[in-house]
């Protein structure tokens, strides 16, 4: 690669300025990024201090950047779920490459336009469904391809959450409220129904869910919860989910143990034990998770029938202490278990002896979700070099996944109800 693929960035928030920019420090050979977009202005001092980019190219909203003549090669829309398509639609039009957060939008028929558009340009639309770029997935679905297991019969997967990761993302965080941004199904899970159409290799044509908020919800507020859970909460020393214990004193996630990192970089820039107190004090994730404004599912379960009669189950769930995903495949000859945390395979060929794959020995550099952050930013600058071939996750393949988790949905909406996907 003579020159690196440049990129604007709009929306520097935890994805587009914490997950991709990143690449950059370790590859600069492929990736620059020129130019950004974010309405806090620390935001854009970080990008500018990070990453070297002019306070000239640094704007204070996605109209302000959009309003430019092309800046780059590739734009990142990072930004909330319902203002996706939108910007990506805008910018395509301008002629930037796109490469999208996912979920594309939680309108179908938006998600569909976008779809449209990228073919009328012939531009490069590449959603980030990372779970496909790990060295975890790629190795199971390499498997399941040379018939490790004969033909597969059953795939069961399950994400584990995590208690603090739903207290902070889906009952106090920006993904609270289905209203304002997307389905927890879709939001959190679309990676799911994205690498169970990959594993499966065929359409998907049935889907049937349940679900439901069961827990955070002011009906299971113990007695003398405040509404702040720095205003004095009877029931603080009891409470998994108090936020000063999930910000401050947790090793896996407080500001004393992980440090500037998710999730405490969320609630600031640059944050140190003042700046979080700070934001518990007065802002959203400081609240008691009995009492917020979230609506979104705390568990889901989906049930899948794919064209070639593979039959799959999935299940999200809030309430485990750890979060990662499992996955358990049935086949004709043999099966195989996976814990993407763990990075590890245990595959048994019936009448054989067992095998465990240890993928977390493989080279490659890290980064979050198992490395598929970086994995698909290595990934896009190739097809980028290589004047845009085939994407992984291209956006048929993505719309794909989109139209799984919201028929999931309506599913779940409608007590349960069977959806054949071909009427959705």
């Amino acid at each position: 690669m003579s020159q690196p693929v440049t990129f604007a960035i709009c929306g520097c928030g935890a994805r587009g300025l914490e997950a991709y920019a990143p690449y950059q420090l370790t590859h600069p050979e492929e990736m620059k990024v020129v130019a950004g977009a974010d309405v806090r202005p620390e935001r854009l001092e970080l990008l500018q201090k990070r990453f070297g980019v002019p306070a000239g190219m640094c704007f204070p909203s996605d109209e302000a950047l959009l309003a430019q003549p092309r800046l780059a090669d590739v734009m990142i829309v990072s930004t909330q779920d319902r203002q996706h398509v939108d910007a990506a639609l805008k910018a395509l039009d301008k002629g930037y490459h796109i490469l999208l957060e996912k979920p594309i939008s939680p309108d179908l028929e938006q998600c569909r336009a976008l779809q449209k558009k990228a073919h009328e340009t012939g531009r490069l639309v590449v959603v980030c469904h990372v779970l496909r770029y790990t060295r975890f997935y790629a190795a199971l679905e390499d498997l399941l391809r040379r018939g490790a297991v004969g033909k597969v019969e059953t795939i069961d997967a399950m994400e584990h959450v995590a208690y603090w990761h739903q207290a902070h993302s889906f009952v106090r965080g920006n993904w609270r409220n289905s209203n304002e941004t997307s389905p927890m199904i879709l939001q959190k899970s679309c990676h799911d129904m994205d690498i169970l159409r990959w594993l499966a290799g065929e359409p998907c044509l049935r889907v049937q869910s349940f679900g439901s908020l069961d827990y955070f919800t002011a009906e299971n507020a113990p007695e003398g919860a405040a509404l702040r859970c720095l205003d004095g909460c009877a029931c603080k020393d009891a409470c998994p989910y108090d936020a000063e214990k999930i910000y401050v004193t947790d090793p896996r996630t407080g500001i004393r143990g992980r440090g500037r990192g998710w999730p405490c970089g969320v609630l600031a820039s640059e944050p140190d034990e003042e700046k979080i107190y700070a934001a518990l004090r007065t802002g959203p994730y400081g609240r008691c998770v009995f009492h917020c404004d979230n609506n979104v599912v705390d568990h889901q379960t989906v049930n899948l029938e794919f064209a070639n009669h593979i039959h799959a189950t999935f299940t999200m769930t809030a309430f485990t202490q750890d979060c990662h995903r499992t996955i358990k495949v049935t086949g004709t000859m043999g099966e195989i278990e996976g814990d993407m945390e763990k990075n590890a395979l245990i595959l048994r060929r019936f009448g054989r002896p067992e095998e465990t794959i240890d993928l977390s020995e493989e080279g490659g550099q890290f980064s979050g979700h198992g490395g598929g952050d970086f994995g698909l930013m290595a990934s896009f600058c190739r097809l980028m070099a290589q004047g845009g071939a085939d994407a992984l996750t291209g956006v048929d393949a993505s719309v794909e996944s989109h139209v799984m988790a919201l028929a999931a949905e309506a599913s779940r909406l409608d007590g349960g109800r069977t959806i054949t996907l071909a009427e959705f």
